[in-house]
């Protein structure tokens, strides 16, 4: 059981990437997803996610109109698409699995979560 994410790099301000959350030996599209991140010093912060019930998503407000997150059931993945991305979004990005139909309050919180991939880095800078 594993969860890879991936995409991250060095982008320029107003630019965008697209992580990836892939997952082998289990079946994504049966968990909630949520993206987390975490900049230096800082505290790990929940950033966005999607409920397996109905594919609901939800963002928080310091990314909400700029990221959209999405699944890909066939190729067991879901994606965090990044779009006018500012300095202050420079964090590692963490995704996590969590439990069949978790209402949003419960998704947001990291302790919600199962299984965790390794983080990818997302530098924003000119």
């Amino acid at each position: 059981v594993q969860l890879q994410a991936s995409g991250g790099g060095l982008v320029q301000p107003g630019g965008s990437v697209r992580l990836s959350c892939a997952a082998s030996g289990f079946t994504l599209g049966h968990y909630a997803v949520g993206w987390f991140r975490q900049a230096p010093g800082k505290e790990r912060e929940w950033v966005s996610c999607i409920s397996n019930i109905n594919d609901s998503t939800y963002y928080s407000d310091s990314v909400k109109g700029r990221f959209t997150l999405s699944r890909d059931n066939a190729q067991n993945t879901v994606y965090l698409q990044m779009n006018s991305l500012k300095p202050e979004d420079t964090a590692v990005y963490y995704c996590a699995a969590g439990r069949s139909g978790m209402i949003v309050t419960t998704m947001k919180q990291r302790r919600s979560y199962d299984f965790w991939g390794q983080g990818t880095q997302v530098t924003v800078s000119s």
